[in-house]
């Protein structure tokens, strides 16, 4: 099973692509795994935010294969703990999911189309975080994940 993490936005700020790097890298041990930052629509500052969700949602569908597994990040998804993320893991590795997408979506949020495509809709926290944040503490959360499931140090329950 391939991790892709997709998020929509600029590249990573130097204050977290130091951490970004350092757990994407240690996932990379376990699942193969990919960042794809998706630019922001050209052309935005006289948009609806509908219509930037709208752009964005298109072109997120469109580099969507048939058979990824969506997983999108949303305060109004439904929370999950470090080890039911790696269950959650586990199951889809064993399902044979041959991609598993984690998608942060733009500073709107994403089209309703996105939203209905997603298998699952994973929040973090109740809390809103920046973007930036969000995508450090999702590498981690998935390192941690990952060393749960081998029953490795780093996870200490």
């Amino acid at each position: 099973m391939k991790i892709q993490l997709w998020s929509v936005g600029k590249q990573h700020e130097s204050y977290v692509e130091e951490g970004i790097a350092l757990f994407t890298k240690r996932i990379a041990h376990y699942y193969p795994v990919q960042w794809n930052l998706l630019p922001v629509p050209k052309h935005t500052g006289m948009m609806s935010e509908m219509d930037i969700r709208k752009k964005e949602g298109l072109m997120i569908l469109d580099l969507l294969k048939k058979d990824d597994y969506l997983v999108l990040l949303d305060e109004r998804g439904k929370d999950m703990s470090s080890e039911g993320l790696a269950a959650f893991l586990e199951q889809r590795a064993n399902e044979g999911q041959k991609n598993l997408v984690f998608l942060v979506g733009g500073a709107f949020g994403v089209s309703e189309e996105v939203r209905k495509r997603a298998q699952y809709t994973w929040s973090l926290s109740k809390l809103v975080f920046p973007h930036q944040l969000v995508r450090l503490i999702l590498t981690e959360q998935l390192y941690r994940a990952c060393s749960i499931i081998r029953n490795e140090k780093y996870h200490h329950a």
